[in-house]
């Protein structure tokens, strides 16, 4: 076996203790198609060096010195736990885009299979939550030199991932709960917010896990479109709803739910900017608001 198949094999072994927090070597062998013997191997020069420990978890200090062997090397501003972590969040980003990719080709073609398919991906997208906050404390405590609060700010940009994946669900849920079929019209606007929301999220986390900082711009404009949609949106539901001759409660309930995914949509937007906002604060130092951005005066130039 080459050097380099060698390295990408640790670095796999690697990657399962770091993401799913084995009990012992014959489940990292079995999650890996590898022999215990050969996984034994590659651990035990970590383990008399303290890298890894018993019971099979990081110390992210000492991980420090063997990730150049691996030919990615973490920014002058982050240790490798900080880059491990940041990997796990690049992870999260991508499911929760499937899942509320899946959510809206659910409601666009009113399918419950794919439904309750995208719904079933929230129960990993918690799971994913659960072990970033888990390699945040470990973070914490093996490297108390580090900066603090920044360390803490990878379980906040989690959890706001995890609220993603918790308004996808709305969206979701329109296909299980509603009969009536939604108007063209109205769903040329929802798709129109789905495309736009759904670059934001892509866009905020590109700046929180790249340093792109200039994406600001992007998003900012998008979420004006996004706004403006949603106002399109409810002046269209309250317009079909003052000229619907059958209003009963089923069709009240169509209406209750139709605006859940307009407004999960928009909760989505404002999530990736609060995202971008931290990536500045991460990265320069620059405080963020407690005042939502649709309320601020607007700055069409980036703060960063």
């Amino acid at each position: 076996m080459t050097k380099r198949a060698k390295n990408s094999t640790l670095k796999a072994v690697l990657d399962v203790i770091l993401y799913e927090s084995p009990s012992t070597q014959d489940e990292i062998a079995e999650k890996l198609g590898l022999t215990r013997r050969y996984v034994t191997k590659l651990l035990q020069p970590l383990v008399q060096k303290g890298v890894v420990r018993r019971a099979y978890i990081l110390d992210f200090k000492k991980f420090d010195e063997f990730s150049e062997i691996f030919h990615e090397e973490p920014t002058s501003r982050e240790h490798a736990g900080s880059y491990l972590i940041k990997e796990m969040l690049s992870d999260m980003a991508k499911h929760v885009c499937q899942q509320l990719e899946k959510s809206f080709e659910a409601f666009l073609n009113h399918d419950t299979s794919l439904a309750e398919e995208a719904l079933r991906l929230d129960y990993i997208t918690n799971n994913m939550l659960e072990k970033v906050r888990s390699s945040v404390e470990t973070a914490v405590s093996m490297n108390p030199y580090s900066e603090f609060s920044k360390t803490m700010i990878f379980g906040e940009i989690a959890y706001d991932l995890e609220r993603i994946g918790d308004h996808s669900c709305h969206i979701a849920n329109f296909a299980l709960n509603e009969s009536y079929d939604v108007d063209g019209e109205m769903m040329g606007i929802v798709k129109s917010m789905y495309d736009t929301s759904r670059k934001m999220v892509t866009n905020s986390m590109n700046a929180f896990t790249n340093e792109r900082l200039e994406l600001k711009d992007k998003v900012m404009d998008a979420e004006e479109k996004l706004h403006s949609l949603q106002g399109d949106a409810m002046n269209r539901i309250a317009h079909q709803m003052a000229e619907d001759d059958l209003m009963d409660q089923e069709r009240s309930t169509y209406y209750i739910y139709l605006s859940r995914v307009v407004k999960a949509f928009e909760r989505i937007g404002d999530i990736s900017i609060e995202i971008i906002d931290t990536a500045g604060e991460f990265y320069r130092n620059i405080p963020r608001t407690t005042t939502p951005e649709r309320f601020q005066g607007r700055y069409k130039s980036s703060k960063f």
